[in-house]
């Protein structure tokens, strides 16, 4: 097996459409369905692969989030 050293993310983070981003001002993530863990409360933005951008360049993976309220 063969391992790169190098990150890939820079090739595809230039291939998605900023159409594809969704942009929330004021957003609720939890990770839970009783609602009892907030992840954060405020601006996020949603990547088409499902991973959550903080404000802070924090990224939440879509394992971590149960859901979002907008």
């Amino acid at each position: 097996m063969v391992i790169s050293t190098k990150g890939l993310w820079h090739k595809v983070a230039d291939t998605i459409s900023t159409e594809m981003i969704v942009e929330i001002e004021e957003a609720t993530v939890y990770g839970d369905f009783e609602q009892e863990r907030v992840l954060h409360s405020g601006q996020v933005r949603i990547l088409p692969n499902g991973w959550v951008v903080l404000p802070t360049d924090r990224v939440l993976s879509p394992e971590a989030v149960h859901h979002i309220d907008a």
